[in-house]
């Protein structure tokens, strides 16, 4: 999408949940082994109780919205900021989302305020985004 054609509250969001094999995949990639996504055991000794889905994992649906869908092919992230609030569990779905909040037109940098959704409205992350188009 071109930046004269972003306009100020439009939005997108999508849905997704990650399966085991998801969350050993990106285990694998990004090298993050940590038993809380993983070891069953070893889950059932933290404050969620069972195994959760990698944050970042659940953080990279917001890269899917913005590069995908608003603004879309060709964004560049060039900021993120996110804050945790809720862990995912593995099979759970997710919804990511992305308003537009402001436009610099001087630098066509696009700010986005973005968040990830449990199906039941809870928030899991919140944050913002600053994107070029």
């Amino acid at each position: 999408m071109l930046f004269e054609d972003i306009e100020i509250g439009q939005a997108a969001a999508l849905k997704r949940s990650f399966s085991a094999e998801d969350v050993a995949l990106f285990g694998s990639l990004s090298l993050d082994t940590n038993p809380v996504h993983f070891d069953e055991a070893y889950a059932q000794t933290t404050p969620f109780k069972q195994k959760i889905v990698h944050g970042m994992l659940v953080s990279s649906l917001v890269s899917a919205v913005l590069g995908t869908q608003l603004p879309g092919p060709g964004t560049i992230v060039a900021r993120l900021e996110l804050k945790f609030s809720k862990p995912v569990f593995y099979d759970e779905e997710v919804i990511a989302e992305a308003v537009v909040a402001e436009k610099i037109p001087r630098m066509k940098v696009v700010i986005m305020e973005v968040a990830c959704k449990k199906a039941d409205g809870s928030v899991v992350l919140k944050g913002s985004a600053t994107v070029t188009c």
